[in-house]
């Protein structure tokens, strides 16, 4: 099956949030039908593992919108980080789903609730009003942030077993 990306639209938010479930569904696609084992197996010199890239990137829109936007205090906002590089967390694909659509239906309240415009909080992350970017700003890092890894994804899912592209 062929995950199909958001067709433009004249509406900003809703394209937006439709990249960002875009992006969390083929990372998703890239672990199926990974043995459990290659999940926490890195194949990379720099020793990131499917697992511990799936819990980077739900920590990391976490972070962005919930402590970062409306300035909630969040446990751990970096339990991602394993002093030098991401916690590498058993899990299976279910577990990775789970956590993404979290994070995912969390992101959509939060974005469906505000202007593209307006400003984060002061508070969470921010600690000044200067600091403090635009939601706008910030779905397109976190958007950034997903289309980068989603790529090493890509890469990493090609060692182990030759697959590539965007299909489940």
């Amino acid at each position: 099956m062929t995950i199909s990306e958001p067709a433009s639209g004249a509406d900003l938010r809703a394209l937006l949030l439709d990249y960002l479930d875009y992006y969390r569904s083929v990372v998703v696609a890239k672990l199926d039908g990974l043995p459990a084992s290659s999940l926490r197996q890195s194949r990379v010199p720099s020793g990131w593992t499917p697992s511990g890239l799936v819990t980077h990137l739900a920590h990391m829109e976490r972070r962005w919108l919930v402590w970062g936007f409306l300035a909630e205090p969040v446990p751990d906002p970096w339990g991602d980080s394993a002093g030098h590089g991401w916690r590498s967390p058993a899990m299976s694909v279910e577990d990775a789903r789970a956590l993404l659509e979290d994070a995912g239906r969390r992101t959509r309240e939060i974005v469906e609730a505000h202007d593209l415009a307006d400003v984060a909080a002061v508070g969470g992350r921010f600690r000044t009003p200067a600091e403090a970017p635009r939601l706008q700003w910030i779905l397109l890092h976190v958007l950034q942030e997903f289309a980068r890894h989603t790529g090493h994804l890509d890469i990493a899912r090609e060692l182990v077993d030759g697959r590539t592209g965007e299909t489940r």
